[in-house]
């Protein structure tokens, strides 16, 4: 699993503060809604080739992360 505490970046002026990958503009939910659209990791790496592989894991494991988190804050 990647550690996306390591690409994963929150910056107050950057996107509204939504998380993005290593500082770029690209948000976690952007790659989170281009994967939900059908897009595949490759499709996306050819379209952004600022963007690696394990951004695109760091991406969906900062969510699943924070949707444990959310879950278990509801119970």
């Amino acid at each position: 699993m990647v550690n996306y505490k390591e690409i994963i970046t929150i910056e107050p002026g950057k996107r509204s503060g939504k998380p993005c990958i290593r500082g770029l503009r690209i948000t976690v939910n952007d790659i989170l809604n281009w994967l939900a659209s059908g897009m595949t990791i490759q499709e996306i790496l050819q379209d952004f080739d600022e963007l690696t592989e394990n951004d695109i894991y760091a991406a969906l494991s900062f969510a699943a992360d924070r949707e444990n988190k959310t879950y278990h804050s509801a119970v």
